[in-house]
């Protein structure tokens, strides 16, 4: 399998799709530079929208073949935040040590080279592994692996179960207003009861992207972030 993975015994037994499950949960705040509004002719800052990312798998066409059948697509449920992604309809089981499993795990599209699966640390647990690395997504070399269960077939994840590291996507003007460029950290300041800063906030830039962080589920509901519009991203 080029995308590193190995066809287990095929099935066209699904899991229990009964339960649906929401992948993305979006929370959109204006963040507005209080010092920048405050000097004559200067324009204030860009709206930061803060995205809370449930647990979800990215796939390759390989993979996509074995689980769904030869040829299959995805088909899109809704688009996402950032041009041109989208949560799929199609959804897998996942399956990691001592057999514990998750069903109902979404798929992102677009299919991409290599296919992954991003966790919670809760998540993670509860499948049985005592630890995931967390990395930036694409970064899966050394990682953890498990076995994903389709409509169609059955395939061994040599590699690829993450935590996604917190970034924040930004277009090449966005990047130049916080003074910032490619791979440099910046900290997520949140306000309110569970006022907390996440303080290695990865930089990722490309020309496509729309000014927004994401997170996991577990860090946005530890700092409720929901909760609150006072909430900062500096350098």
């Amino acid at each position: 399998m080029a995308c590193g993975s190995s066809v287990l015994n095929n099935s066209s037994q699904s899991a229990d799709r009964s339960l649906v499950e929401q992948i993305v949960r979006q929370v959109t705040m204006e963040y507005l530079n209080r010092e920048g509004a405050a000097r004559a002719g200067k324009s204030l800052s860009p709206v930061l929208t803060v995205l809370a990312s449930a647990r979800h798998m990215h796939i390759c066409r390989e993979d996509m073949d074995v689980l769904f059948g030869k040829g299959s697509e995805l088909t899109v449920y809704k688009p996402l935040f950032q041009a041109g992604n989208f949560a799929s309809n199609e959804k897998v089981t996942i399956i990691g040590p001592r057999s514990r499993l998750i069903s109902n795990l979404r798929i992102l599209g677009p299919m991409r080279p290599q296919s992954q699966v991003e966790l919670a640390f809760t998540d993670a647990f509860s499948l049985g592994f005592d630890q995931i690395p967390v990395r930036l997504s694409g970064d899966i070399a050394g990682t953890p692996g498990a076995i994903i269960m389709g409509p169609k077939g059955t395939i061994e994840l040599k590699q690829g179960i993450i935590r996604a590291a917190i970034h924040v996507h930004m277009n090449p003007a966005e990047a130049a207003y916080f003074g910032v460029k490619q791979g440099d950290l910046m900290k997520l300041r949140v306000g309110g009861a569970a006022s907390t800063t996440f303080n290695n906030v990865h930089v990722r830039i490309d020309p496509n992207s729309r000014l927004n962080v994401h997170l996991d589920t577990d860090e946005a509901n530890a700092s409720g972030i929901h909760l609150t519009k006072d909430i900062e991203l500096v350098k």
